[in-house]
């Protein structure tokens, strides 16, 4: 699948905003992509059953790291408890809730992590339990849409001009709340598509998908394991050349060595996290085509239209779906101010079982959307594994953010680089190594993307977030 078909499937083919992007590369250096959690800690208690902690961690995938935590605690990965997952390639900082002694958190030591231990709670938390995430990231080698470098002064010129054209088309300090490339694998889209297999009760193909997927920039060891895997189905075989950095495939394939066949049992394998992940990212390719159709249809995101569903937003940034009203006639211009005063948003679908669409104008988007991600007829129940049935929920379609800055960053210092900013730009490329760097610094609200708010100023292909 080449990269334009790519963001075509996911429904991130379009912009909000008119002009020239700044190119360039995230991630170059881990530390170049830093996200702290902005929350309040949780109520302390001498007496409280929970340890409350702050970890920060250094190029770590959250969920291999909780299990890494529980097992150095010697309890069950079900009872660690985080408010959100964060990238990888990064520094990130976040609240953690263990269900385990003071003592024996405090014992614990895990390569490029810290943990500050904050007290005893009884309180757990649970997803997007916090206010937002703050961000701080440096985009390297800035080019222009030929590939030559521009220097910083001219990079700083065009995301004010970008973020400009998006203030006069959402609203001051708005963007569109697509869901971001990391959630579907902006080289690898496979997450949907295992989704797909798990809610039509096909766990065969759900397991091949996952394992035999071929991506785009695969490293020479892992392009050959897939292939392998395509060919023979051996999960035997396949573990003698599986890297070693491939842990949930490893796990599949154990399963199958295992219990030949049994591919309920192989697709469990992977953590239940990652299980509803796969579901989530399928009802997320359906709200990013329902976008994308407003913008090609010249529908505002942030003015709602006749047929629109709308809810209240808080003031985290989120929106309380039990209280969502559709606009009509009678409530329209009410609708529309209060939209305006950010008290409402607009909402789009992450379709279920018993789901709300919107009607007139923008239910005819909706529907086009699940038309064009083949889930109209979709049944969203598994029995097979109930937990990971979704009875479909909205989300806004544009989202706040704040205390936005943008400066030059400094040469990029000694260390260590991504192997893609060592080999150098390749065909299809967006960033040239002469290029400015710019450090801009934000903050989110939880649930949202800042590789979203990045593309939009950067305009690079998605394997560059």
């Amino acid at each position: 699948m080449s990269a334009s078909s790519v963001e075509e499937h996911l429904g991130l083919a379009a912009w909000s905003a008119d002009g020239d992007g700044i190119g360039g590369l995230l991630k170059v250096r881990i530390e170049d992509f830093r996200v702290e959690e902005v929350a309040s800690s949780p109520a302390l208690d001498p007496k409280g059953r929970f340890t409350a902690i702050r970890v920060t961690l250094n190029n770590w995938e959250t969920n291999r790291y909780l299990s890494r935590l529980a097992k150095a605690c010697g309890i069950s990965r079900k009872r660690v408890f985080s408010s959100g997952m964060k990238d990888k390639r990064a520094v990130t900082t976040q609240t953690l809730v263990v269900d385990a002694p003071q003592s024996k958190v405090e014992r614990v030591e895990i390569p490029d992590t810290s943990i500050e231990v904050l007290g005893r709670t009884h309180q757990k938390i649970g997803m997007s339990d916090h206010d937002g995430n703050r961000f701080t990231i440096t985009v390297r080698g800035c080019c222009d849409s030929d590939g030559s470098p521009i220097d910083g002064k001219e990079a700083m010129r065009r995301v004010r001009e970008l973020l400009s054209g998006m203030s006069e088309r959402l609203g001051a300090d708005a963007f569109p709340n697509w869901i971001g490339p990391q959630r579907f694998g902006a080289t690898r889209p496979v997450t949907p598509e295992v989704g797909r297999a798990v809610i039509e009760g096909d766990f065969e193909r759900a397991c091949d998908l996952y394992l035999g997927m071929p991506g785009a920039n695969s490293a020479d060891d892992v392009a050959a394991f897939r292939e392998m895997w395509r060919e023979t189905q051996d999960p035997k075989r396949c573990l003698e050349v599986i890297p070693r950095h491939l842990g949930y495939e490893r796990g599949i394939l154990e399963g199958l060595t295992k219990r030949p066949d049994d591919w309920l049992a192989a697709y469990k394998s992977l953590p239940p996290s990652l299980q509803l992940l796969t579901i989530h990212s399928l009802q997320s390719l359906t709200f990013n085509h329902a976008l994308s159709g407003r913008l090609a249809r010249g529908l505002s995101l942030v003015e709602p239209a006749l047929g629109d569903l709308v809810a209240p937003m808080q003031s985290n940034g989120r929106i309380d779906v039990s209280k969502m009203a559709e606009v009509s006639e009678s409530n329209l211009q009410r609708c529309r101010r209060n939209c305006r005063l950010g008290r409402l948003a607009v909402t789009g679908p992450l379709p279920g079982s018993s789901s709300a669409m919107a009607q007139g104008e923008p239910g005819e988007i909706e529907r086009q959307a699940l038309e064009d991600t083949d889930l109209e007829d979709a049944d969203w129940h598994v029995p097979r594994i109930p937990r990971l049935t979704s009875s479909g929920t909205r989300r806004p379609l544009a989202v706040p953010f704040r205390s936005f800055s943008v400066e030059e960053a400094p040469e990029l210092p000694e260390g260590s680089v991504s192997e893609r900013w060592d080999a150098g730009p390749s065909e299809g490329g967006l960033w040239h190594p002469d290029g400015a760097s710019l450090r801009m610094r934000f903050e989110l609200p939880p649930g949202t993307y800042a590789t979203v708010l990045m593309r939009e100023l950067m305009k690079s292909p998605l394997d560059h977030y």
